[in-house]
């Protein structure tokens, strides 16, 4: 009884425990989504990029709810769970297809808004967010398996400037679009201003900090097929509240408020039908004379 006690009232508990509710409320919500917009009414979801944008969210759902229910740090090899798929190597892999898929559905919600608008600068930043992302991938892998903490900075600081161009390119189409698609941009751009403080802030500094006491100590670098083995089979189960502290602000948030913008993009794409109304319309003739046109 007495252990039982502690455990709840241990604050690595209740921030797993919150984690994994919270992730379980986003996987209801994707299957609300996925009903509404797949199997829903007519007048949405019949662009091809919706049922695109909804595969690629349930990658990214699903994969951060994974990363909930079982979390890690990689390069520490810690986790709560001893099982092996605890493993960085299987979470290293679930993290990197969902977040390829979480920046796929950026680029195709940019190149969507950037078509309709006729905004060559948001189709340009749409190209180069996934090749950022990808790049930001292996320096992941490659801090995982060496235990390397710059290449954690270097992978957080790309996806810095992948979402300085998101923001790039929400920030062209701003004055193109009204109602609500126009609050949605206005939604997404604070949240990216937050995202890109967060990393600048703390996450990225974080890890420079970590790469140098790890270099003051000397400790030496896994070569890259050591640590590739390392990674799958090394793993120590910790629910100390100091091994899990700075780990607790960036996981927070990046299971919570990345997973709803990804559902976001959702439904903002399934928008297809509704955007031509909700783009500004400049004070044409034919848009004054022949309202019923535009409707």
């Amino acid at each position: 009884m007495r252990a039982q006690s502690r455990a709840l009232s241990n604050p690595v508990a209740l921030w797993w425990a919150m984690l994994t509710l919270v992730s379980l409320a986003n996987i209801v919500f994707w299957f609300i989504l996925y009903r509404q917009l797949h199997g829903g009414s007519v007048a949405v979801g019949q662009s091809p990029e919706t049922g695109q944008m909804l595969a690629l969210s349930a990658a990214y759902v699903f994969g951060c709810a994974f990363r909930s229910v079982l979390p890690r740090a990689d390069v520490q090899r810690i986790c709560l769970v001893d099982s092996w798929l605890s493993s960085v190597f299987v979470g290293r892999t679930v993290a990197t297809i969902a977040e390829i898929a979480f920046a796929a559905q950026w680029a195709i919600i940019l190149a969507q808004l950037g078509a309709i608008a006729d905004a060559e600068t948001a189709v340009n930043m749409a190209r180069l967010i996934v090749p950022i992302i990808v790049v930001a991938e292996i320096c992941s892998w490659y801090a995982v398996v060496t235990k390397n903490f710059l290449y954690n900075a270097i992978e957080n600081s790309l996806w810095a400037v992948a979402f300085l161009f998101v923001g790039i390119g929400l920030g062209r189409l701003l004055p193109e679009f009204d109602g609500l698609v126009r609050g949605l941009l206005i939604a997404g751009l604070i949240g990216i201003a937050c995202y890109l403080a967060f990393l600048v802030v703390v996450d990225v500094p974080m890890y420079v900090k970590r790469w140098r006491i790890e270099r003051a100590a000397g400790k030496p670098l896994l070569h890259p097929l050591v640590g590739l083995r390392d990674c799958a089979t090394q793993w120590t189960v910790t629910h100390e509240f100091e091994h899990w502290k700075e780990e607790i602000a960036w996981m927070s948030l990046y299971f919570s408020a990345a997973v709803w913008g990804s559902l976001a993009l959702c439904a903002l794409s399934a928008m297809n039908d509704h955007r031509p109304i909700d783009r500004v319309q400049a004070a044409a003739p034919s848009a004054i004379i022949q309202p019923a046109a535009l409707r």
